[in-house]
Parts: C-alpha cells; sequence; structure tokens
C-alpha cells in the first residue's frame, strides 16, 4: 500500500473525542464511525478507536480495538479525506465478525461519510420532521 499524501495521527485525549461525538456517525454491522472536518487547515487525519464495556471484558474490549486499528491502518490511507477525525466505536460484533466482513463495515461507514457525498443530504431529507404539538 502506498503512503498516504497526508500524515495520520491518533487521538488520545477526551476533548477530542467528544469533538467527534458531535459529529455525524454511521452505524455499519460491527462499528459505528464518526467523521469530524475540523476545518482548519491542516491536512493531518486523526484517528481514535473505543469499546465500550458492552462489548465485553477488556480482553475482548482490546481485542475488537486491535481489529478496528488494523482494518484502519489498511483503509484510512485510501478513503479518507485531510483535515478530518474519524472515531471508530466497536459494536458487540466487532471481536468476533469475519475479517472480510468487518473491512467491508468500516469501508462502507468512510464512504457514506465522506464530505463529497449527497447520502447524508438524502438520508435527511428522508427523515421525519419533527411534529410540533399544540399546546406544548
Amino acid at each position: 500500500m502506498t503512503d498516504p499524501s497526508f500524515p495520520i495521527e491518533r487521538m488520545k485525549t477526551r476533548p477530542e473525542f467528544l469533538a467527534a461525538a458531535k459529529a455525524p456517525s454511521c452505524a455499519r454491522g460491527a462499528v459505528v464511525l464518526q467523521a469530524r472536518d475540523r476545518a482548519d487547515d491542516s491536512p493531518v487525519v486523526r484517528v481514535g478507536f473505543t469499546a465500550t464495556k458492552k462489548v465485553g471484558g477488556s480482553v475482548i474490549r482490546n481485542r475488537a480495538k486491535r481489529r478496528m486499528r488494523e482494518a484502519a491502518r489498511l483503509l484510512i490511507p485510501v478513503l479518507a479525506r485531510p483535515g478530518h477525525d474519524y472515531v471508530l466505536i466497536a459494536r458487540g460484533g466487532a471481536p468476533t465478525r469475519p475479517w472480510d466482513r468487518l473491512l467491508d463495515d468500516v469501508k462502507s461507514a468512510l464512504l457514506s461519510l465522506a464530505p463529497d457525498s449527497d447520502t447524508l443530504v438524502r438520508a435527511s431529507a428522508r427523515a421525519p420532521s419533527p411534529t410540533v404539538r399544540a399546546g406544548a
């Protein structure tokens, strides 16, 4: 695989993860991907990984994060956009999902959150509008 034209760094601090949590997200199979455009002039791509206790004990959570790190190592240089933060969140099936399906999950989530994609516009157009109750 070729080296990306942008540097890739790890997200490590809580404020970085909290900022990404406010960004659009996409759930695909065993992972949830959050993608945040930092809107700065830095071409750096930052990637973070997390797994909650719902996934399992520490051994299972670490296995899920290792698998997501490897998937990101393969796909982020190809599909990520410079100046974005990405957070991969493990879901229940992440530690045991077949490898090719896990790669497909991460790849489809990255593609659907691409900034030049109009999938977010189409998804928001299909979403039901909130109803306003009289007297509320």
